[in-house]
């Protein structure tokens, strides 16, 4: 999976040494040139836009996000509960399958709860009414797959063959849209609008019937809104087109798209070694840091990173370093780089565009310490840290 992001902005400026190692560091002047967009587009289209948590929770920035956008998506009862406590405006929340202990406070904490099947909202009925009488307010969703697949990667598209997220659109019936308030519809991953488009090409056919019977359509992550090729103009009127066409309000609940280009995280070289080719453990660990590398799999760009060549990279020359983690893992293994540092121990260097997910992502495998998390203003140069991580919190969370 290739990244479409590593725009390096202002960070091509940033001292490194000014941070701990390794250390998450975002920047607030870009992340409000991010939201900046997204609001215009919410602006332009009359539409509502919610920020996904499960994306970019770094609640120290809260304000910052309520002064632009409409509110924010959760996944669950403690991303509903952080919502609560520090986010302004909506609080959306929509998990695959909710357990009935919890579902009574999310019902209370949230505006919109979005079920993943007919039959969990059936099931719930009691709960919800009960809910409802003690004088809550709130809207039922359900989350339908449109069943036509955009993805690169299968594991990432929700609309892949036997996909447990969202209800077969083919299978909507009158009386499933009388169980709900609103629709919602999540299928893509880091993607502009043509895919959108098509998508609605074939959920329209089937969603027609019902227009005008539901308030909201929410469209759900994975646009790709605020990478600068992103045909925004043109979204601006799909979206116009979309809400003449339903009669529905349409909500759209960026992740990646808040916080792309907008953190970096420091690393240092540790040792370096020849195998081949040669090889750099790092203080950044792909398993425990940054695991979608290994996941989706994909290779971060790196600030200042001179090109490679793919025969240079794969016979070990050219200047090409194996980079990978401290941990125990084999597969622990971020990729190969030229790097813009001397290959020695003690040198800094950085990932690009690692705010979002990474952040959120990071474990305590192998006991391997967490990155400090910084806020760092571009235009003022005002460098904060926001925290660190003792070795307690690694005890902790064990027992």
């Amino acid at each position: 999976m290739e990244t479409k992001a590593g725009d390096p902005g202002a960070f091509a400026h940033f001292d490194l040494h000014r941070v701990d190692s390794p250390a998450f560091v975002v920047d607030v002047a870009k992340l409000r040139a991010n939201l900046a967009v997204l609001a215009d587009i919410r602006d332009r289209a009359g539409i509502k836009v919610l920020a996904a948590l499960k994306a970019f929770s770094m609640w120290s920035v809260a304000p910052i996000i309520g002064e632009y956008l409409d509110g924010v998506c959760t996944s669950g009862l403690w991303e509903a509960r952080l919502a609560g406590e520090f986010y302004d405006g909506e609080i959306a929340t929509y998990s695959a399958a909710y357990k009935p202990e919890d579902l009574d406070e999310i019902l209370r904490i949230s505006d919109h709860v979005i079920f993943n099947s007919p039959d969990q909202i059936i099931r719930c009925s009691a709960i919800i009414a009960a809910a409802r009488a003690r004088g809550d307010h709130f809207d039922i969703g359900l989350r339908i797959n449109p069943l036509h697949p955009e993805g690169e990667v299968p594991r990432y598209d929700p609309c892949a063959p036997h996909s447990r997220l969202g209800f077969p659109i083919d299978q909507l019936t009158q009386e499933h849209i009388d169980l709900i308030d609103g629709l919602h519809m999540h299928t893509l991953c880091e993607q502009d609008l043509e895919p959108l488009k098509r998508t609605w090409d074939v959920a329209f056919d089937y969603l027609e019937p019902f227009f005008g019977q539901f308030k909201w359509l929410n469209l759900g992550g994975g646009h790709h809104i605020t990478r600068a090729d992103y045909q925004r103009d043109e979204l601006v009127q799909f979206l116009i087109d979309m809400q003449d066409d339903t009669g529905a309000e349409i909500y759209l609940e960026p992740g990646e798209a808040v916080a792309l280009d907008a953190g970096i995280l420091v690393g240092t070289l540790l040792d370096v070694q020849d195998n081949g080719m040669p090889v750099a453990i790092t203080d950044i660990s792909a398993t425990c840091h940054m695991p979608d590398v290994i996941e989706a799999p994909y290779r971060p760009a790196m600030l200042g990173e001179a090109v490679l060549d793919d025969e240079i990279i794969d016979e070990g020359q050219g200047g090409a370093v194996r980079l990978g983690g401290p941990s125990c893992l084999a597969g622990d293994v971020i990729g190969d780089y030229r790097l813009p540092v001397p290959a020695e121990p003690g040198q800094r260097f950085a990932f690009l565009d690692q705010a979002h997910y990474s952040m959120v992502k990071t474990t305590t495998f192998n006991g391997v310490p967490l990155p400090s998390i910084w806020l760092w203003d571009s235009e003022s140069d005002v460098l904060d840290c926001v925290k660190r991580f003792s070795w307690e919190t690694f005890r902790d969370r064990l027992s």
